[in-house]
């Protein structure tokens, strides 16, 4: 009998472990060994030992504005996200009308693939044909250049993320809808306000949810590139346009990879993404062992 289950174990997860081992593992360091090189696709790889990420780091002149551009879309989408979507389900936690079909439009969108939803956007946003602008010139308002300038385009991007916010939503929605009644009802018998209900219980509450949408949400922003390339191949017709104020991190790595064949400052942009990902997450779960409520 124990033959039989080792033999249909190795049945059922042999293909999955084949599938992890030359599908993702081996590209995984197969890639690792290519940031130590010099590789253009054509030629053999070249070792060139810590090369590239001197490179990177010191002298190359699209490296530190992709980093810039990525942290200061983070530093403004995250908050944003989690505060839209948190508000959003507290709200339809409540005894409103039509809930259910609500609670389905506003998750919608997080189902649409992103470059789709962002051409859409695009085009609400063109300066001169754009819906947003002529509907601001109708009440005597000038829009924005959103798209050409360089000052508005990252603003862009940020507003166009937040499409998606209903994911989120919905994760905060099910966290809500766990919490006790009667934890609002001794709240309010201690005479605690709204705010005070909402601080103590509500956050306290839905911490280990809070914590999961703000860990997704850290590395969903440092990955960005949908919604960047549809931008400019869109917008503005280049990658990274206007000036450097689009250009992503993960766009500029793509560039690197793809438009100049340069694999190895890829592959290294890869490995460096995926180091800084860790160390935010690893900070993230310490913090939570003070900050989330595990009870």
């Amino acid at each position: 009998m124990r033959r039989k289950e080792i033999f249909w174990f190795w049945v059922m997860a042999g293909p999955a472990t084949a599938g992890f081992l030359f599908l993702t593992l081996g590209p995984m360091l197969y890639s690792f060994y290519l940031s130590f090189t010099k590789y253009d696709v054509v030629n053999p790889p070249v070792f060139v030992g810590l090369g590239n990420y001197e490179y990177l780091l010191t002298r190359d002149p699209s490296f530190w504005p992709s980093v810039k551009v990525t942290l200061i879309f983070a530093l403004f989408s995250i908050p944003l996200s989690l505060v839209l979507s948190l508000a959003t389900a507290m709200l339809l936690n409540t005894q409103v009308r039509f809930r259910g079909a609500l609670r389905t439009i506003y998750f919608l969108p997080s189902l649409l693939p992103a470059t789709a939803s962002s051409i859409i956007w695009i085009f609400i946003f063109h300066p001169a044909y754009g819906l947003l602008n002529q509907m601001l010139e109708k009440v005597g308002i000038t829009g924005p250049p959103w798209t050409q300038s360089s000052t508005w385009a990252l603003p862009t991007i940020v507003i166009m993320s937040l499409w998606g916010f209903g994911g989120g939503m919905i994760i905060f929605l099910a966290g809500l809808q766990g919490i006790p009644r009667s934890l609002y009802e001794a709240a309010s018998l201690d005479g605690a306000t709204r705010w005070q209900q909402f601080r103590h219980v509500t956050l306290t509450q839905i911490s280990p949810i809070l914590f999961f949408n703000l860990v997704m949400g850290i590395i969903g922003s440092l990955k960005v590139f949908d919604q960047a390339f549809t931008f400019g191949t869109t917008a503005v017709a280049r990658l990274g346009a206007p000036g450097r104020s689009t250009l992503f991190y993960v766009l500029n790595m793509y560039q690197k990879s793809f438009n100049y064949f340069h694999m190895g400052l890829g592959s290294a942009m890869a490995w460096m993404l995926f180091l800084a990902i860790l160390i935010l997450t690893v900070i993230n779960f310490i913090a939570a062992r003070k900050w989330v409520h595990t009870e």
